[in-house]
């Protein structure tokens, strides 16, 4: 299979994950009638029931990264060839900034708004941080015994993860990137935007550390990348 098709498939993924990140949050907002808690809710339930989706339509083509961090990871994994890696990194961002754009485009909004919302400073950091090593170490480890089941344990993890952050777990660079472009109920300020990519690097590091720990070297016969879909989404580890 060319690596064109998985490209693509990573572009597509994170450009409707953030559509829908993006719009679940005008859409909440704008029915709840002030109530931040009922958003937030619709935007929670929104987002954590598309990524079940789409990693399960996207992961056998792709592997279904729709992140840096993800994509990163096989890297330092030795699980993905960089030639991959930077296609999935740019893919990844303009996918994500396209959903920014067509979430807007769905609501009659501006195409691209820089966001006012403040989210920056130390707890919002440490959120960051918690949020990406978990996420990470979900994918990584349930990755490694269960494939099958990394859809569903995406999706639950970053539900709750809404609501035990103080960040709302953005947990993902071309997703924080994405939401500076966009003066909505999800968006974040372009200032904040690198400390929290900052803090998801960091986290990202973490769990890579601890799945290295736990699990020691890769043994050849997985750690030698297949172009096309040689990642934890497709391939069962162990």
């Amino acid at each position: 299979m060319s690596l064109r098709p998985s490209v693509v498939a990573e572009a597509i993924g994170t450009a409707l994950l953030l559509a829908t990140v993006v719009g679940s949050g005008i859409m909440g907002e704008r029915l709840a009638g002030g109530n931040v808690a009922i958003a937030l809710l619709a935007n929670t339930l929104a987002t954590g029931a598309v990524l079940v989706a789409l990693i399960a339509t996207f992961g056998p083509t792709s592997g279904a990264h729709f992140n840096p961090l993800v994509t990163l990871a096989e890297l330092a994994l030795g699980r993905c060839r960089w030639r991959k890696a930077r296609l999935y990194l740019a893919a990844q961002v303009l996918g994500a900034v396209a959903g920014v754009i067509a979430a807007h485009w769905m609501f009659e909004l501006p195409t691209i708004a820089a966001s006012q919302q403040v989210r920056t400073g130390v707890h919002q950091w440490w959120s960051e941080i918690v949020a990406s090593f978990g996420l990470l170490t979900v994918i990584l480890h349930v990755a490694r015994t269960r494939p099958d089941f990394v859809p569903a344990a995406v999706g639950c993890y970053i539900t709750a993860a809404y609501w035990f952050t103080a960040s709302t777990s953005f947990a993902n660079p071309a997703v924080t990137a994405a939401r500076s472009l966009t003066d909505t109920f999800s968006g974040i300020r372009p200032a904040d935007a690198p400390g929290f990519i900052a803090a998801q690097l960091i986290g990202a590091l973490l769990a890579v550390v601890l799945f290295r720990w736990a699990h020691g070297p890769i043994p050849d016969t997985e750690a030698t990348p297949r172009d096309n879909n040689s990642d934890p989404m497709t391939i069962r580890h162990g």
